[in-house]
């Protein structure tokens, strides 16, 4: 390869709020990124159920390719990640019968307690799969279809997972990526292919399911359709890390295996790699989850509730006045440190009215100072995701095997000084923020992967220390954030 060859690839990244697309370039083993496109991923609304406008997300896709053609740009590839769980259903036609639901639907909240009741103990699906209960997971949200006896259910063909579907909708060509599929609840991890007993109990089987490919695979090429409307060639789609934190985990900026990540969005990931799946009485009682990495390793992590309760927090605050997250940084700053805590996991900040209404009603309920300014609840919100960071640190520290001596803080959240500030004092390591563009970054080195510029995870991660700032924070004030760990652990263990 001539090393001074500007080599491009096309990075489709889906958040649960926006997406973008990004252009990743590289030469001289530098990664240079360009974002091309950003839109919004609004959740939609109909008479009560929560959808994903998957023909939004298409049409952008199409968008950003004609970008990429208007401006003369070369690219080998396209990749497309997303969030987990979600899905589409296809009829035997090919076509999708309904637009998908969206994980925040309430209609899936009494789901695992029936299916506990009806089908297998929680206990013993948790030992099958080695995944984090939760009620959104697609064995529930399947389930729950079942249950309704939804119109669609018995007439699916395919259930493609969301980047499969946008994949597909790209080539004309099914396939359910690993790293996807492997957090709905519905794989064993040790053979990482469909539990079949399992679907059994859902009235599907491993034909409602395209063929499982792993990273690196070429999915197809441009369908004439997509070649026809972008003016584009031939373009090879790639399965990447179809799971966004599967894709930013792999850019994590390591130099060797004694690490935890921090993928911080508006969810925060906190997790280990390991070489096999951890799946005992002690990940079932912490509820850990054993999801597909890049590299076919196993993600073993928890999902903890990140930027959402701030998201949610500025909606409200932005109907009265406009304000930026740099604002409100500066306003938590200002404001008095450890007056009280939340449990950003507690069922009530899921999916609330009003999350303002709910973080104040929690800490009046458990007779704490009850925050009133934009300050205070930040800085409440930002101590109590410090402290939960803590919590699961620990925790991951007893089931690693190794000593975990660096934490890397990747994602939206890493630009975050204050909070990455917090985290080092709360756990006490040093941590390492960066890169912000994790998940795109991990979709384009994939990709490059796949043709044969990078060898393995280890040059994958070489070429990120290469190519980013990265900031570090030593932890300052220990014997102050122990003191006040006791106090968030009290209360976060009473909602």
């Amino acid at each position: 390869m001539n090393e001074s060859r500007l080599i491009s690839f096309l990075a489709i990244d889906l958040g649960a709020s926006s997406g973008r697309a990004i252009l990743g370039t590289i030469r001289n083993s530098k990664l240079e990124l360009k974002e091309v496109n950003r839109f919004v991923n609004p959740i939609i609304d109909v008479n009560g159920r929560l959808y994903w406008d998957l023909f939004h997300l298409y049409s952008e896709i199409l968008k950003s390719l004609k970008y990429i053609q208007h401006q003369g740009i070369e690219i080998e590839s396209i990749g497309i990640d997303t969030w987990g769980v979600d899905f589409v259903s296809f009829g035997k036609d090919g076509e999708p019968l309904r637009m998908p639901y969206c994980y925040r639907d309430t209609h899936t909240f009494p789901a695992p307690k029936k299916f506990f009741d009806k089908i297998l103990s929680k206990k013993e699906t948790y030992l099958k799969t080695g995944i984090q209960i939760m009620n959104f997971n697609s064995l529930f949200q399947l389930f729950t279809q079942q249950e309704d006896n939804n119109p669609v259910y018995p007439i699916t063909d395919k259930f493609l997972f969301m980047p499969d579907a946008l994949s597909y909708l790209l080539t004309n060509k099914m396939v359910t990526e690993y790293t996807i599929a492997s957090t709905s609840q519905l794989l064993n991890p040790f053979t990482r292919s469909f539990d079949e007993e399992l679907l059994c109990t859902l009235n599907i089987s491993k034909e409602n399911f395209a063929p499982i490919v792993f990273p690196g695979t070429q999915i197809g090429t441009l369908s004439e359709s997509a070649q026809k409307q972008t003016n584009l060639g031939a373009i090879p789609v790639i399965a990447v890390a179809g799971h966004d934190t599967a894709s930013a985990v792999i850019a994590t900026p390591a130099e060797n295996g004694n690490f935890a990540y921090l993928s911080s969005g508006t969810w925060s990931l906190m997790g280990i790699e390991s070489k096999e799946p951890v799946v005992n009485e002690e990940t079932y009682s912490l509820n850990f989850t054993n999801e597909g990495g890049a590299d076919g390793s196993i993600r073993l992590l928890k999902n903890i509730c990140g930027m959402w309760l701030i998201e949610q927090c500025r909606k409200e605050w932005a109907k009265e006045k406009d304000i930026s997250y740099d604002d409100i940084v500066l306003e938590a700053t200002q404001s008095e440190p450890f007056k009280c805590f939340i449990n950003p996991d507690a069922p009530c900040f899921t999916s609330p009215e009003s999350m303002i209404d709910e973080i104040q009603n929690y800490c009046r309920q458990t007779r704490q100072f009850v925050p009133q300014s934009v300050g205070e609840i930040a800085r409440c919100i930002y101590e109590s995701l410090a402290f939960r960071y803590k919590q699961v640190l620990e925790n991951l520290k007893g089931l690693a095997g190794f000593p975990i001596e660096t934490l890397h803080i990747i994602g939206g959240g890493s630009q975050n000084n204050m909070l990455n500030r917090f985290t080092a004092n709360a756990i006490g390591i040093t941590v390492i923020a960066g890169p912000s563009e994790a998940t795109a970054i991990g979709n384009i080195l994939l990709q490059a992967k796949a043709f044969g510029l990078v060898a393995d995870k280890n040059d994958m991660r070489e070429m990120v220390r290469n190519s980013v700032n990265l900031v570090r924070f030593e932890p300052q004030d220990t014997n102050l954030w122990n003191k006040h760990y006791n106090k968030y652990s009290d209360v976060s263990n009473k909602l």
